[in-house]
C-alpha cells in the first residue's frame, strides 16, 4: 500500500483524523489508536516536511519513494476523487529522490 492506507496523505499531518477518512469510517477505535500513533503522525509530519521541500504533496513523495526501485513497475493507489487521481499521477514529474532526502525518510521510517 503505497500511500498507508491513507496515512502518507494529506489527511493526518495535522494529527487529526478526519470524519470522511477510513480510519473514521472502517478501522475501528483499537485499530485507529494502534495505527496512527504519536509516533507515527510525528513521523508523517517529518515525512511531509520532505515532501513540501521538493514542491510536492505527502502523497506524492510516497508514490516517488515506492516507484524509485527497479523491482517495482507500477504503484496501485485507490482513490475517491479525480483530484487525488491527478495529484498521484503529478508525483511522475518530480525529481529523483537526492541521497540526503533518502536518508532522511528511511530514518524517519525506521525508527532512526
Amino acid at each position: 500500500m503505497p500511500l498507508a492506507a491513507g496515512l502518507l496523505t494529506d489527511k493526518y499531518v495535522d494529527g487529526a483524523i478526519p470524519s470522511d477518512s477510513r480510519a473514521a469510517l472502517s478501522w475501528g477505535e483499537e485499530q485507529t489508536r494502534r495505527r496512527i500513533t504519536p509516533e507515527r503522525l510525528r513521523d508523517v509530519g517529518g515525512l511531509n516536511e520532505i515532501a513540501r521541500e521538493r514542491g510536492q504533496s505527502l502523497a506524492q513523495l510516497a508514490i516517488a519513494w515506492i516507484l524509485r526501485l527497479p523491482a517495482v513497475t507500477s504503484a496501485l493507489v485507490g482513490v475517491s476523487l479525480g483530484e487525488q487521481r491527478e495529484d498521484n499521477v503529478r508525483a511522475l514529474a518530480g525529481p529523483p529522490l537526492s541521497p540526503e532526502q533518502l536518508g532522511r525518510i528511511d530514518a524517519l521510517t525506521r525508527g532512526g
